[in-house]
């Protein structure tokens, strides 16, 4: 199926306008449980959240604008370079009813200028994502939520504060305690 590089353009834009209608108030949620939330990985595989993932620990890297992706694209990087050895996804985050409506076309742009390699680490919550609002905030929207889930789903490791390398070489460690921690079903 082809989309007219114009009509991307506008579902985003409309993605954009109608994603952070209202502001929330940021908030540390280390310690309590991921909200439970569906969601779909570019390469169609639907997802529950944080269910299938139980057992291990994850790194969830959610944005809520696509601003936030250059800050996202850090953290991937810094993960990549020090070889953190955990499961990571990206969780582009679009709350509203428009958007949701425009999901096929937005998750075809976000596709055009994602390797297809990478499709199935990317998991984008439409319907549920006002749940992932409330639970860590949008204000300063363009900085990623870095998430670090346990095996049970809770939060392990919280920043919202944009990228650190200092901070990446924190949740290396909680990374790596977790994995010490956690029973060898990995």
């Amino acid at each position: 199926m082809y989309f007219h590089p114009r009509c991307v353009l506008l579902a985003c834009a409309m993605a954009l306008l109608c994603s952070c209608s209202s502001t929330l108030e940021l908030r540390n949620p280390t310690g309590e449980k991921f909200p439970s939330v569906e969601g779909a990985s570019l390469s169609s595989r639907t997802y529950a959240m944080p269910e299938d993932f139980s057992g291990a620990p994850v790194v969830l890297l959610v944005g809520y604008v696509m601003d936030s992706q250059f800050d996202i694209d850090r953290w991937l990087l810094g993960l990549a370079q020090t070889a953190v050895a955990v499961r990571v996804y990206e969780v582009p985050t679009i709350p509203g009813l428009v958007p949701g409506m425009f999901a096929g076309t937005i998750d075809a742009g976000m596709r055009s200028g994602i390797p297809v390699e990478d499709w199935g680490s990317v998991i984008t919550v439409y319907g549920d994502a006002n749940q992932i609002v409330r639970f860590t905030g949008n204000e300063n929207p363009r900085n990623a939520r870095v998430i670090l889930l346990d095996a049970d789903g809770k939060v392990a490791f919280f920043h919202d504060r944009g990228y650190s390398a200092g901070v990446l070489l924190q949740l290396k460690e909680n990374v790596e305690r977790l994995k010490a921690a956690t029973p060898a079903k990995q």
